[in-house]
């Protein structure tokens, strides 16, 4: 199975969520990742949803996403085309002998360190799922107690708006 990045713009409404994120899951699709937020738009909102999916099924998706109600547009994201995110937040393990190694790191990857107490850190990544991979795998020597992640954000590249072409259509 690959995985696709679906941008969907929705009216900002109580169940929208629930029904977008039910249609994946009444079709047995794995949702990998899943952000929500409002866009430039009052009353817009857009969720950005990663699934693993062949072709068919994704198109099929697609289709049914269309004819819920609260759908206004839903563009796929392709990583060529587009701007893609993780941000974490990594509480590790660092105590007196280890805090300067884990700051390195830290700072080799261009994360900030966000909070600091006597035995452990909490850092600040934002980037490609890669380098938070990349990011992970080296701190996990260290001891990781907790890992919060958002999920993927993302953006078309270039100056068009996906939420202008929506909106002019409508």
């Amino acid at each position: 199975m690959s995985r696709h990045t679906l941008s969907v713009l929705v009216e900002d409404k109580p169940g929208v969520l629930t029904r977008v994120a039910g249609l994946f899951a009444r079709r047995a699709f794995n949702i990998h990742s899943l952000a929500v937020g409002p866009t430039e738009v009052d009353g817009v909102s857009r969720v950005t949803v990663v699934v693993d999916a062949e072709g068919d099924l994704l198109e099929q998706v697609t289709k049914q996403l269309n004819k819920l109600v609260n759908v206004i547009k839903i563009v796929e994201l392709l990583p060529e085309n587009s701007v893609q995110r993780d941000h974490l937040l990594i509480k590790v393990r660092a105590d007196a002998v280890t805090r300067l190694q884990v700051t390195q790191a830290v700072d080799l990857f261009r994360a900030s360190i966000v909070d600091v107490s006597t035995d452990s850190l909490v850092v600040e990544a934002t980037g490609t799922s890669e380098k938070i991979q990349a990011l992970l795998a080296v701190l996990e020597p260290f001891g990781i107690r907790e890992i919060v992640q958002s999920g993927t954000l993302a953006v078309g590249r270039g100056s068009r708006s996906m939420s202008d072409r929506a909106l002019r259509a409508s």
